[in-house]
Formats: structure tokens, sequence, C-alpha cells
């Protein structure tokens, strides 16, 4: 099967989610990702949990579903990179990569030699990704990044949450998975530029820029209006009805996003006369006085059962909804027929782990799944033989040196 990228090779020196997501994209298009974790706990998130992975015999394993959420399609080894030795190894390893990305902290990589600058010189066209929290420049570049900081000084929590509570962090951590796809995005953009000039280069994504450029129309309605845009909650801060909606028996989404459609859900419900109104005739007039129609429609809306709304205004094209809870969501016929939950056999697991499937849907060269989220130096053995070409006796030296972990 043609993978698209079936030639290159990743040295993943990332862990916890914005590198990890990054990398298990770029493993699901065919790279060969060699994850590279401490010996012992390996990345951060293997124990994060509950919940975990349960065993062979129904015990819980150090595989949290955090860690198995980000790092399929890898392989994994256990180096120790603060001694001489563990970094000869990822300098060698190095040397047969196309990528390398990391997420230490702003000169953390610089005492192994293992940094961008010292690297370039011997490898020119290599390509680095830096995954920071506020990046390589600036006063903030060495502090150290999290989601939650991201979240909160970029903006996104504070545009966040009901009008009259507080300030809210999203329900996922946004600001790494946004980050890791605009790695993912530079890193793509880096080969093909690669392809002309015959030279690698620093990529360097920070949370922060990653978040704020994610603000999108929140953050140009401040740089246009001079005036923060407001925390609506479930509504919209320029469209009207554009939020969520308490049926009978559940909560629904109406998304209306012209005035077509609103005139289409005003004869559904047996409120035509909404539509001829002209405080709600066109949406600029219906942000004006969102304050009289919103609680209107629902009253309107409360009044039946979510079946009603979602099959009723699906037939007459205005978009409407379930908000679903994750159970729900596998039911969707949708879902399944997009292959949105994948199985993929474990070695610590008596049957198929069930994981999130990639969203990424190509023609030609399809996005495939070989390898189940890696236990911690499972293949630690595998990379130093066939890569370095190590002995056994090499490769169990270092071993007993502890510099490595053999899985």
């Amino acid at each position: 099967m043609n993978k698209a990228l079936h030639n290159i090779r990743v040295l993943d020196l990332s862990r916890v989610l914005a590198g990890p997501y990054c990398t298990q994209m770029l493993g699901d298009l065919g790279a060969e990702i060699i994850k590279v974790e401490k010996p012992g706990d390996g990345d951060d998130t293997r124990t994060w949990g509950p919940p975990f992975l349960q065993d062979v015999q129904g015990s819980d394993t150090s595989e949290s579903a955090y860690y198995l959420s980000c790092n399929r399609n890898k392989k994994s080894i256990a180096i120790d990179l603060t001694t001489p030795k563990g970094q000869g190894i990822i300098k060698s390893l190095i040397a047969q990569c196309d990528i390398v990305i990391e997420n230490f902290k702003v000169g953390g990589l610089k005492k192994y030699g293992l940094d961008y600058e010292s690297l370039k010189k011997d490898h020119p066209t290599l390509i680095y990704c830096s995954i920071t929290g506020f990046g390589q420049t600036g006063p903030l570049a060495p502090e150290p990044g999290y989601d939650f900081l991201a979240q909160a000084m970029a903006g996104l929590m504070a545009c966040t949450g009901e009008p009259d509570g507080s300030p809210m962090k999203v329900g996922v951590a946004l600001s790494d998975i946004m980050t890791g796809l605009n790695a993912a995005v530079g890193i793509l953009a880096a080969l093909h530029a690669r392809k002309h000039s015959g030279q690698g280069q620093h990529i360097d994504v920070a949370l922060s820029d990653c978040t704020l450029a994610g603000l999108t129309n929140i953050a140009q309605y401040y740089l246009t209006s001079g005036q923060c845009a407001p925390r609506m909650g479930n509504a919209h801060s320029t469209i009207v009805p554009y939020q969520a909606f308490e049926a009978r028996d559940g909560h629904v989404i109406l998304a209306v996003g012209n005035n077509d459609q609103f005139k289409r859900f005003c004869d559904f419900t047996g409120h035509g006369s909404w539509a001829e109104d002209e405080r709600f005739a066109t949406n600029s007039a219906r942000v004006l006085h969102r304050e009289t129609l919103v609680p209107m429609i629902a009253e309107t809306i409360a009044a039946k059962d979510m079946a009603h709304w979602i099959e009723g205004l699906h037939k007459i094209d205005v978009p409407c909804g379930p908000v679903n809870t994750m159970d729900k969501v596998f039911e969707q016929p949708q879902i399944k027929a997009r292959g949105m939950e994948i199985e993929m056999d474990h070695p610590l697991a008596d049957a198929p782990v069930h994981l999130v499937g990639s969203p990424l849907k190509l023609s030609g060269t399809p996005v495939t799944y070989e390898h189940a989220p890696p236990v911690c130096g499972q293949h630690t053995h595998d990379i130093l033989s066939q890569r370095l070409k190590l002995s056994d006796a090499e490769i169990e030296a270092l071993a007993a040196e502890q510099i490595i972990q053999i899985s």
C-alpha cells in the first residue's frame, strides 16, 4: 500500500501531548516514528490515569488512556540521554533521520549537544521541530509551557464559559492539540521546501502562538473593534440563534447561519411572524435583540423532545443536532462509517484495544494502522540492532549500565 510519508524517518524526543499528537499523525501517514523515552516510567502520560489498559490477567497496566490516545504507529526506544553513551546513540540515530521533534524547555537539549545549532552543521538536511510554551524568542521563552497556561494567557479561557460565570478552559487540552497540528503542517512544509533547496530548517512552534492564532474571529474581533468579544457561553457573539437549547429530554444545538434558515425555522415552530418582525428579520437585528428572541426560542424548544427538532429541522435544511456524550458519539452510524473507532492488537491485552481513528482520508495514500501504542522500550533491541548494527552483547552491556531499557 502506498504511504504518503513512507520514506520519512522521525526521531521523536517529545512527550505528553502536543509533540506525540504531531508524531502520531505523521506515523498514520506512513512515517517511521522512533519514540525516545526515559528508562523506567517513559512518557509522563503513561501513568496519567485511571483509566488504564488492562493486561491479560485483567489487572491495570502502566498504559493509561491518555497515553494510548496519541502514541500509535511508533516504535519505543528507552535511552538515558543524560549520559554520554545515551547521547551518542541518539546522535547516531539522528544521522539516519529526516526529522527531529522535541519539546524540552528552550536550551534544554543544548547541554547534550542535541539542539538544532549543534546538529545542523553535520546534518544540513535535518528538519528540527521545537515545541515550547512560548517559543524560542521573547521574554517568556525560558518559561515552561502547559496547555492550561496557554489557554489562559492567549485568551481562550476568557472567551469560554457562561457570560456571568468564571473563565473556563476547554474540556480537552486544545492548545496542545492545535500546536501538534501546526507542528505537523510546518514539518510537511519544510519537507516540501527541502526538495527544492536541499536544506533542512528549524521549526519553532509555541503553544501560546497556536492558541492565539486558533482564536481566529475572536482575536480579530478585538483587532477590528478595539473591544474584547463578550463571553457567550454556548451562544455566538455575532450570529443569532447559534447556541445550545434544552429540549424536553436533552440538549440540542441550533446553528442558524442565514436569514433563509431562520425563516424556515420560524415556520417549522409555528412562529412565522418572528421572521417578519423587524427586530429579528436579519442577523444583525437578531444580534441586537438577542435578549428578547433567545428566551422565546428556548421556551418553544423546551416544549418538544430532541427528536422532533433534530428530525424536523434536518428535513428543511436548518442545522440542528444533539449534544452527545461520548457513548452516544461512538454509537452514531456516521462515526462508524467514517472509521473513527479502530481496533489494534496490543502486547499487554488479550483483546484488541479500541482507539480513535485518524480524521485524514486520502484517496491515493490512505493512513495505515500498523503499531499499537508501544510499551516503553519495546523496540529498543530491534532499533539498536537493525539501525545501528549493534551486537546482542553490545546491547546487553548498555542495558547492564542502565543506558538503555529493553522491554
